[in-house]
């Protein structure tokens, strides 16, 4: 007679979990590397803006340059 365990898991079983644990596991390494690429400098002052004002002054530092 052919018994089935009750309380072991099938083959099938631990692959899939397996998989699911591998696949939790790259979606974390991605999540990491997405928020490091992505991440805003807390200071404001440091972030280069390019206004319409920083423009004149350096064209009107370059004509100074220049002239």
């Amino acid at each position: 007679m052919n018994t089935i365990s009750t309380t072991g898991l099938s083959t099938a079983a631990v692959v899939a979990i397996a998989c699911n644990i591998l696949v939790a596991l790259l979606i974390l390494v991605l999540i990491l590397i997405l928020c490091k690429a992505c991440k805003v400098p807390s200071s404001q002052e440091g972030v280069p803006v390019l206004t319409l004002e920083n423009a004149r002054q350096r064209n009107e530092q370059r004509c100074l340059l220049t002239a």
